[in-house]
Protein backbone atom coordinates (compact mmCIF):
# COMPACT_ATOMS: atom_id res chain seq x y z
CA UNK A 1 0.00 0.00 0.00
CA UNK A 2 1.34 3.57 -0.89
CA UNK A 3 2.09 6.18 1.64
CA UNK A 4 2.01 9.55 1.73
CA UNK A 5 4.53 11.51 3.68
CA UNK A 6 3.40 15.01 4.61
CA UNK A 7 6.15 17.39 5.95
CA UNK A 8 5.01 19.33 8.65
CA UNK A 9 3.54 22.32 8.19
CA UNK A 10 2.70 24.59 11.38
CA UNK A 11 -0.89 25.05 11.19
CA UNK A 12 -2.30 21.90 9.24
CA UNK A 13 0.15 18.53 10.33
CA UNK A 14 2.88 20.29 13.45
CA UNK A 15 4.68 16.89 13.20
CA UNK A 16 4.04 15.85 9.87
CA UNK A 17 2.70 12.42 9.07
CA UNK A 18 2.48 9.12 7.30
CA UNK A 19 -0.34 7.70 5.52
CA UNK A 20 -1.39 4.78 3.94
CA UNK A 21 -3.48 5.15 0.61
CA UNK A 22 -5.31 2.93 -1.66
CA UNK A 23 -4.32 3.19 -5.03
CA UNK A 24 -6.47 5.75 -7.06
CA UNK A 25 -7.65 7.53 -3.85
CA UNK A 26 -7.25 11.57 -4.47
CA UNK A 27 -4.28 12.67 -1.70
CA UNK A 28 -6.74 15.65 -0.64
CA UNK A 29 -8.81 12.43 0.38
CA UNK A 30 -6.21 10.36 2.15
CA UNK A 31 -5.38 13.56 4.13
CA UNK A 32 -8.75 14.51 5.24
CA UNK A 33 -9.18 10.95 6.52
CA UNK A 34 -6.61 11.48 8.78
CA UNK A 35 -7.61 14.71 10.24
CA UNK A 36 -5.14 17.18 7.89
CA UNK A 37 -7.83 19.36 6.62
CA UNK A 38 -6.00 20.88 3.72
CA UNK A 39 -8.23 23.92 2.32
CA UNK A 40 -10.72 22.94 -0.09
CA UNK A 41 -12.84 25.88 -0.64
CA UNK A 42 -14.53 24.07 -4.15
CA UNK A 43 -15.28 21.08 -2.45
CA UNK A 44 -12.95 18.67 -4.72
CA UNK A 45 -14.34 20.11 -8.10
CA UNK A 46 -11.19 21.70 -9.38
CA UNK A 47 -12.21 24.91 -9.45
CA UNK A 48 -9.98 26.93 -6.92
CA UNK A 49 -6.81 26.42 -5.53
CA UNK A 50 -7.02 26.23 -2.18
CA UNK A 51 -5.94 22.32 -2.03
CA UNK A 52 -2.37 22.93 -3.95
CA UNK A 53 0.47 21.31 -2.63
CA UNK A 54 4.00 20.45 -3.85
CA UNK A 55 4.91 17.03 -4.76
CA UNK A 56 8.66 16.41 -3.37
CA UNK A 57 9.30 13.35 -3.84
CA UNK A 58 7.51 11.00 -6.26
CA UNK A 59 5.73 13.49 -8.86
CA UNK A 60 6.52 11.16 -11.83
CA UNK A 61 4.49 8.71 -10.59
CA UNK A 62 1.41 10.59 -11.00
CA UNK A 63 -0.85 10.75 -13.66
CA UNK A 64 -0.07 13.74 -16.01
CA UNK A 65 -2.23 16.93 -14.62
CA UNK A 66 -5.02 17.70 -17.24
CA UNK A 67 -5.48 21.14 -18.61
CA UNK A 68 -7.87 22.53 -16.24
CA UNK A 69 -6.19 21.70 -13.42
CA UNK A 70 -2.86 23.78 -14.86
CA UNK A 71 -5.14 26.60 -15.08
CA UNK A 72 -6.47 26.71 -11.84
CA UNK A 73 -2.72 25.79 -11.02
CA UNK A 74 -1.39 28.92 -12.94
CA UNK A 75 -3.53 31.09 -9.68
CA UNK A 76 -1.93 29.15 -7.19
CA UNK A 77 0.56 31.09 -4.21
CA UNK A 78 4.18 29.21 -4.46
CA UNK A 79 3.42 27.50 -8.09
CA UNK A 80 6.51 25.63 -8.33
CA UNK A 81 7.09 22.61 -11.11
CA UNK A 82 5.60 19.75 -9.18
CA UNK A 83 2.72 21.44 -7.83
CA UNK A 84 -0.65 20.00 -7.87
CA UNK A 85 -4.20 20.11 -6.71
CA UNK A 86 -4.50 17.73 -3.87
CA UNK A 87 -8.29 17.24 -5.18
CA UNK A 88 -6.81 16.00 -8.50
CA UNK A 89 -3.46 13.83 -7.73
CA UNK A 90 -4.49 10.34 -7.09
CA UNK A 91 -1.93 8.21 -5.56
CA UNK A 92 -0.93 5.18 -7.66
CA UNK A 93 2.09 2.59 -6.79
CA UNK A 94 4.59 5.15 -5.17
CA UNK A 95 5.36 6.48 -2.11
CA UNK A 96 4.93 10.17 -2.24
CA UNK A 97 6.33 13.21 -0.11
CA UNK A 98 4.03 16.15 0.05
CA UNK A 99 4.05 19.55 1.20
CA UNK A 100 1.60 21.92 2.12
CA UNK A 101 2.31 25.24 0.80
CA UNK A 102 2.40 27.93 3.73
CA UNK A 103 -0.13 30.48 2.13
CA UNK A 104 -2.99 29.61 -0.01
CA UNK A 105 -5.21 32.19 -2.43
CA UNK A 106 -8.77 31.40 -0.72
CA UNK A 107 -11.75 33.75 -2.22
CA UNK A 108 -14.13 32.57 -0.56
CA UNK A 109 -12.55 33.44 2.94
CA UNK A 110 -10.35 36.75 1.63
CA UNK A 111 -13.83 38.26 1.05
CA UNK A 112 -15.20 38.68 3.83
Amino acid sequence: MPKIIVLPHSELCPEGAVLEAKSGESILDVALENAIDIPHACEKSCACTTCHIVIREGFDSLEISDELEDDMLDRAWGLEPESRLSCQAKVLDEDLVIEIPKYTVNYVLDNY
